[in-house]
């Protein structure tokens, strides 16, 4: 098996601004507190392809609901490779929580953006049973897998990314 990537957390300050930003009953002290608790990444087995990603803080959706979690991670891997992020089987499983980009891409460079590369997840309960989720906080929500990838004989891509979610086509 090849070593090809390691999680970091982000800085306490990108961590703390953000959840602020997107969580208006949160205080900085609190984001301080719950950026101290950020659990890294972590594969449950030896045989499972994903790494599990933790939530900072617990959340409860209601079907229809979403939400965008700010991690506190960041991914620095080897190029040709990419982070793919999907929901947690069980949890997809049992209640249809899906990602709203379907599947999240993590691109090697994105470690070196102005955010610091911070991944976020957003998901939405898409229940039609009308069952509400409920993610404890430091419970495993989503998972990550690392995969190779190919480019064409005839690629020159020189662009330099500075962000996510459409950042290089802006």
């Amino acid at each position: 098996m090849r070593r090809i990537a390691k999680f970091h957390r982000v800085s306490s300050e990108q961590f703390v601004n953000a959840v602020v930003k997107d969580f208006s009953g949160i205080t900085r002290e609190e984001a301080q507190r719950i950026y101290d608790s950020v659990r890294l990444p972590l594969r449950a087995t030896r045989g499972s392809a994903g790494y599990d990603f933790f939530a900072p803080f617990g959340f409860s959706l209601a079907p229809g609901e979403t939400i965008r979690i700010p991690t506190g991670i960041r991914a620095e891997m080897e190029e040709g490779w990419v982070l793919k992020l999907y929901p947690r089987s069980g949890l997809g499983f049992k209640y249809r929580l899906q990602m709203d980009n379907t599947v999240g891409i993590i691109d090697s460079d994105y470690f070196h953006s102005d955010n610091e590369g911070h991944i976020f997840i957003k998901m939405t309960n898409d229940s039609k049973e009308g069952k509400r989720v409920e993610v404890a906080e430091n419970v495993a929500f989503a998972q990550g897998i690392f995969l190779e990838y190919g480019i064409t004989v005839d690629d020159e891509a020189k662009g330099v990314r500075n962000g996510g979610f459409g950042s290089t086509t802006k």
